[in-house]
């Protein structure tokens, strides 16, 4: 049900068939909206206050439902400035954790909470950034504040900042995902848009992910102009650099290129997620897609196992991973792609990222 509500969102036109839910899921979106620009409105004027914490603060964040890439970038960010210098804590809600008094999901050497605990993007880049304290916790002042006086960091990135206005943030990143943009555009639950277009004004930069090709986001970048000239735009894309198994063995690519591939995901889009499969070179002959976030179960491994057949390999995303390896796999042949975000513009990025501290 997920899955099919999901496609029906991301679908830029709307089938014949479609159309019955139109109507209310418009009504429902005109009341969303109002809530959105309610609160904005409250932000701006005072009446809801914004808390400073005496650190620099970085938001990176999307304006649409779903993946646009936020955490590889968010990770790619921290490393950038760790290797810069400028030591950060990562920030971040914890979607779909299991609430527990501790926030602390790493402490930069060792790692304190579950992965149910976390949440399994928290939990995914507590793993991969080593020396990089990474918080979970709705209160992000709070877990800023405990950042800064046990970690001694000189500043902290947001995860899923955007809309995260009770924290004042001194540079404020927006990711777009080429590949889908705006959407129709409409706000939920008609269409993919968390806020209304004019509130990309406040973002600072923005950075268009999963991009091959610079010529193909022209048309994208000449609609986010049109609403904020001024503001920046850089291109992202993701570069497969390994593959990590259950116990995070490291192999190099080249092992599963021209074999047959089971794709698992559990992620947003999936249809991405396949083709840097195949740009590794990978044949696959078969997909088993699942809801983003989603919990595995040994009954869901029953079912990947089932399927387990005439492939030589599965392969399935880090976020995924981290949620399957705590399953009794086996002797599944289970292997995750590992990638990083590269920016195509690093030296400019960090100019102006640099230039906050």
């Amino acid at each position: 049900m997920n899955r099919r509500f999901d496609r029906f969102l991301y679908q830029k036109e709307k089938s014949f068939g479609d159309q019955a839910l139109l109507f209310p899921l418009y009504i429902l979106s005109l009341l969303y909206e109002g809530v959105v620009r309610t609160r904005s409105l409250f932000y701006s004027l005072g009446f809801l206050k914004t808390k400073t914490l005496p650190c620099r603060v970085i938001s990176v964040g999307n304006i649409t439902a779903g993946g646009t890439g936020k955490t590889p970038l968010v990770m790619a960010i921290a490393k950038g400035l760790m290797s810069r210098g400028i030591h950060v804590a990562i920030l971040s809600r914890g979607y779909k954790r299991k609430k527990t008094a501790e926030s602390v999901v790493s402490d930069g050497k060792t790692l304190s909470l579950s992965l149910e605990e976390s949440g399994d993007e928290p939990f995914l880049m507590a793993q991969v950034c080593k020396e990089i304290p990474v918080l979970v916790g709705r209160d992000r002042f709070r877990n800023g504040r405990l950042a800064l006086q046990r970690f001694g960091v000189k500043g902290l990135l947001l995860d899923d900042g955007y809309q995260h206005l009770p924290l004042h943030r001194d540079i404020n990143i927006l990711l777009v995902d080429s590949h889908i943009g705006f959407g129709d555009p409409h706000l939920l639950p008609r269409g993919i848009l968390r806020e209304p277009l004019s509130h990309l004004r406040r973002a600072d930069l923005f950075v268009l992910t999963k991009v091959e090709e610079l010529e193909t986001c022209r048309s994208l970048e000449e609609k986010i102009h049109k609403i904020h000239p001024a503001s920046p735009v850089f291109h992202s894309h993701y570069e497969p650099v390994s593959l990590v198994g259950p116990q995070e063995e490291q192999e190099a690519l080249h092992t599963l290129k021209g074999k047959r591939i089971l794709a698992l995901s559990g992620i947003a889009h999936s249809g991405y997620f396949s083709s840097l499969l195949r740009k590794c070179g990978m044949e696959i002959v078969r997909e088993l897609i699942f809801p983003d976030h989603h919990h595995y179960t040994v009954k869901d491994l029953s079912s990947i196992k089932e399927k387990n057949k005439q492939v030589d390999c599965i392969v399935t995303t880090e976020k995924d991973m981290v949620k399957l390896r705590h399953l009794p796999l086996g002797d599944l042949p289970l292997r995750a792609l590992r990638v990083e975000a590269k920016i195509w513009e690093e030296k400019e990025f960090y100019h102006r990222v640099m230039g906050i501290f």
